[in-house]
């Protein structure tokens, strides 16, 4: 399943000071693949095909606060962050792997991170 996360700050209305983090999901449309995949899958494709739309099933069962709390470690993981992720070395830690990122958004993801250990 791929998540992406966009910043929009250049949406009418807001400023660098107010950009946000937008999940989109695919989920729909990968276990729509999926399922035609194993409708027409050879007896040794179906194990794996089966285990990937399992996959798909769970994750996209996942909230946004654990999708965006995932990302935020993956962004801290990207520059070497291994510190704690209360700090505020950790929201410039974010900061820097995301430099649009505004300190309101940082904080904020920080907070879904937190919300939703690993």
């Amino acid at each position: 399943m791929t998540v992406t996360l966009i910043h929009m700050a250049a949406i009418t209305g807001l400023s660098k000071k107010h950009n946000f983090v937008l999940v989109i999901r695919d989920a729909d449309e990968i276990a729509a693949s999926l399922r035609q995949a194993l409708a027409e899958a050879s007896p040794e494709e179906r194990p794996g095909l089966e285990r990937a739309a399992a996959l798909v099933e769970s994750t996209a069962a996942d909230t946004e606060g654990l999708l965006r709390a995932r990302w935020v470690r993956s962004r801290l993981a990207a520059v070497g962050f291994t510190g704690d992720i209360a700090s505020v070395a950790a929201v410039k830690a974010l900061r820097q792997a995301e430099p649009k990122l505004s300190l309101l958004a940082a904080a904020q993801l920080q907070k879904d991170a937190l919300a939703h250990p690993e």
